[in-house]
């Protein structure tokens, strides 16, 4: 069959799963003041697993009437996807009380040049040289996002814990894309956060946290994050059923390009080199559409 005759028998390739993943990245990118408020009145593990058991609730709320179908794959998937998000939440968490949000930032951007590796060498997926080129497109924007004092890099007990934290975001993302295909996304979703609260809040008083100073402020963080984490994670669930993992890594990095646009907004000044690194990250995002485009349309 000839190649335009092929484009021809095949559907148009659905934006929506690709665009809602922009949108995760637009509310990640508007939790982090929420995020470092909170941490004034609450301890790291006490806060992570409030957050996450409000978005277990919410997301039981949502899929009550589908329960009754939970499977194998789900249950098991979702408890070990929900073990890497409480290694990966908590461990940045963590390293946030060590070191600079800009270092945090880089170092948490290693995760874009880390997929397609974990990729290629856990399920010998080889992306292409689009793939490739957007990534390292990605990963130059992030370190103009940084600045220069995330480049001056210390191995001290935050990086080391930041860089963990990178490793397991890494490793969620390709197993989501590996092992969300024909599962429910609100069931799954639902026992990666139950997952993650429970083992948050078992961990807060291994870790000597006292109970939190309850501010109204607090608790309007924790029902927020709750809200925004449950949504998310369902929509990461049922996108990444199509979305590669590669793709949806250079989608993710979007994620500071939002945040940087949210403190321009609120009076930031945004430098030269930032607004070049934003450039980059969007152009990124751009590539990795051509490249699903042309894997779409490729002949059989």
């Amino acid at each position: 069959m000839s190649t335009i005759a092929l484009a021809a028998a095949q559907p148009p390739r659905s934006l929506l799963p690709d665009l809602s993943l922009v949108g995760v990245t637009l509310i990640w990118g508007g939790t982090f003041l929420a995020v470092q408020t909170a941490l004034q009145w609450s301890g790291a593990f006490v806060f992570v697993g409030m957050r996450f058991a409000v978005a277990a609730l919410l997301a039981l709320l949502l899929c009550r009437r589908q329960l009754a179908g939970l499977n194998r794959t789900e249950l098991l998937g979702g408890i070990g996807i929900g073990v890497i998000l409480y290694f990966s939440y908590n461990l940045q968490t963590l390293g946030l009380g060590h070191i600079a949000s800009s270092t945090s930032a880089f170092l948490t951007g290693l995760y874009v040049p880390l997929v397609p590796l974990l990729q290629w060498g856990l399920f010998r997926q080889r992306p292409g040289w689009l793939a490739w080129t957007g990534g390292a497109l990605a990963f130059a924007g992030l370190l103009l996002l940084a600045g220069v004092d995330g480049l001056s890099i210390r191995l001290g007990l935050g990086e080391w814990l930041t860089i963990a934290a990178t490793v397991t975001i890494a490793l969620e993302i390709c197993l989501l894309s590996r092992f969300a295909a024909g599962c429910n996304a609100g069931r799954m979703a639902l026992v990666q956060l139950a997952t993650v609260a429970l083992l948050s809040l078992a961990s807060a008083p291994l870790a000597g946290e006292a109970l939190p100073q309850w501010q109204p402020l607090l608790l309007v963080s924790v029902l927020a994050l709750g809200a925004a984490t449950a949504l998310i994670q369902i929509v990461m669930n049922w996108a990444q059923q199509t979305v590669p993992a590669t793709r949806a890594t250079i989608i993710y990095a979007m994620e500071p390009v939002w945040g940087g646009l949210i403190g321009w907004l609120a009076g930031e000044a945004m430098g030269a080199g930032k607004v070049g690194g934003a450039a980059l990250i969007v152009a990124s995002v751009l590539l990795s559409q051509l490249s699903a485009h042309k894997a779409t349309h490729a002949p059989a």
